[in-house]
């Protein structure tokens, strides 16, 4: 099994990577397989059906708009954000839908919006949380085509053929490096005295040339960098019924108004690091553009720590961004590998405590850490965070998904630094925490799991948005 750095770090929208991404991009799939089959002219009409926590949270999340671009054969990607209120707006009210509208074999066909997307709340589809059902008819409302996928965390979407089996055994490139567990990683560190990065980097060679990964990981790290500009410049309250007010750019003023606060203050640093978590996941909840690090709903972690260490670390290079989000994607392999980052699936400590994770072990790194001590940093990152709970209230990834960020980014500083100050040896191992983390997740009762219907989602009283709608 290989995992690529890019397969957990992508370029998307907000506010959800399982039930905004995700969804568009299974319903692009289904429309590209239409094609491709030579069957799209039959088509008359598609119905999205949406179950589990898609269905429970999927008004919140913007899922249906998300099915709606991906059906116009929009990528997360690449879809322009600015236009996108306008285009749902103008197929719900107009009636029609163009399938794959951006090219040149594009369908026309009428589209209901009481009937096309359909979020079942209390229904959900074996093996994951996260299922949905395309279905495309004709003009007798015979079935053309019907698929089911699964939107299983960080974007990453998988068929029902994929369902059947270990979904993660799609790519049998063979790397030379290859580890599923920490203690590999350790040992092959250990074996050809290198670093965790300089090991991901050999990896993702197998795909790519080096000068590619680097451009692509700084491309990242310039999309990361304009979110936070982003974040920091809008002000005003998010969408969505809440009324959440957006607090970065206010935060960026105080800051710059007492720079002397630094001297007097030194923790004045946190406050920072806070703006940076804020800033990316106000663009989350507002739709913005964002790169899932591993998901939306954790995206302000690690930009937030890479923006610590460039700005506030004497030593930070371009080359320390390169070597921080290869370690950052090697600890979250071994997520994605052995537990899951999909909160529908074990609650927040798989999206903000993976991110915390991902992000500790990635600062000691760059920090001068042995891979010891990144494991180390890793593992305290995920420790404490083991047992948060999925509850957004309203359905809505704004409370407490954004302060939750701000909080883990500042705990995987704090990780990073405990860990540098050992020498790696510890009493738990990651891998022995990302175990237990899973077995929280199994163990965690389904209403803490992305739905809103248990934790803070219910103990907030006159919410303006109701819980059955979303």
């Amino acid at each position: 099994m290989a995992i690529s750095t890019f397969d957990l770090f992508t370029v998307g929208i907000g506010p959800s990577s399982s039930h905004t991404v995700g969804p568009m991009r299974a319903a692009l799939q289904f429309v590209e397989s239409l094609a491709d089959s030579g069957r799209m002219p039959e088509v008359s009409r598609v119905q999205a059906e949406m179950y589990g926590s898609l269905g429970a949270t999927g008004k919140g999340h913007g899922t249906a708009k998300a099915v709606l671009l991906g059906l116009e054969g929009d990528h997360p990607e690449s879809v322009d954000v600015p236009t996108i209120a306008e285009r749902v707006a103008a197929i719900r009210e107009g009636g029609s839908i163009t399938l794959l509208g951006s090219r040149p074999d594009g369908h026309r066909i009428g589209f209901n919006d009481q009937t096309d997307v359909v979020l079942h709340r209390k229904k959900t589809l074996s093996f994951h949380s996260n299922g949905m059902i395309f279905t495309a008819f004709n003009s007798q409302a015979e079935v053309v085509s019907r698929s089911t996928f699964f939107s299983v965390g960080g974007g990453f979407v998988v068929d029902e053929n994929a369902a059947e089996q270990d979904y993660l055994v799609e790519d049998t490139s063979r790397v030379p490096y290859p580890f599923e567990s920490g203690s590999q990683l350790l040992s092959l560190c250990e074996q050809h005295n290198i670093s965790i990065s300089q090991l991901m980097m050999e990896n993702e060679k197998t795909w790519r040339s080096e000068q590619e990964v680097r451009d692509g990981l700084l491309n990242l790290w310039s999309v990361m960098q304009s979110c936070v500009a982003n974040g920091i410049s809008n002000s005003g309250t998010l969408p969505g019924g809440l009324s959440v007010r957006r607090r970065a750019n206010e935060l960026h003023q105080q800051l710059l108004s007492r720079p002397e606060a630094a001297m007097s203050d030194p923790l004045s640093v946190l406050d920072w690091v806070t703006l940076y978590a804020l800033a990316v996941n106000e663009e989350n909840a507002a739709g913005g553009r964002v790169v899932t690090a591993p998901t939306n709903g954790a995206a302000g972690i690690i930009p937030a720590v890479l923006h610590y260490y460039m700005r506030f670390v004497p030593t930070a290079t371009a080359e320390g961004v390169v070597r921080f989000l290869l370690t950052a994607a090697a600890i979250g392999v071994l997520y994605k590998l052995n537990a899951s980052i999909s909160g529908a699936e074990v609650g927040c400590q798989g999206e903000v405590g993976s991110a915390c994770s991902m992000a500790a072990g990635a600062l000691a790194e760059v920090m001068g850490g042995t891979p010891a001590q990144v494991e180390n940093a890793a593992e305290i990152g995920m420790e404490h965070n083991l047992g948060l709970t999925c509850d957004p209230i309203g359905g809505l990834v704004q409370v407490p998904c954004i302060e939750r960020n701000a909080m883990g980014s500042v705990k995987a500083i704090h990780a990073a630094r405990i860990a540098m100050r050992g020498d790696g040896a510890h009493f738990v191992s990651l891998d022995k925490v990302i175990a237990t983390m899973r077995k929280t997740g199994q163990d965690m009762h389904v209403r803490y799991k992305e739905t809103s219907r248990g934790g803070l989602a219910t103990h907030v009283l006159e919410v303006p948005v109701n819980i059955v709608e979303c």
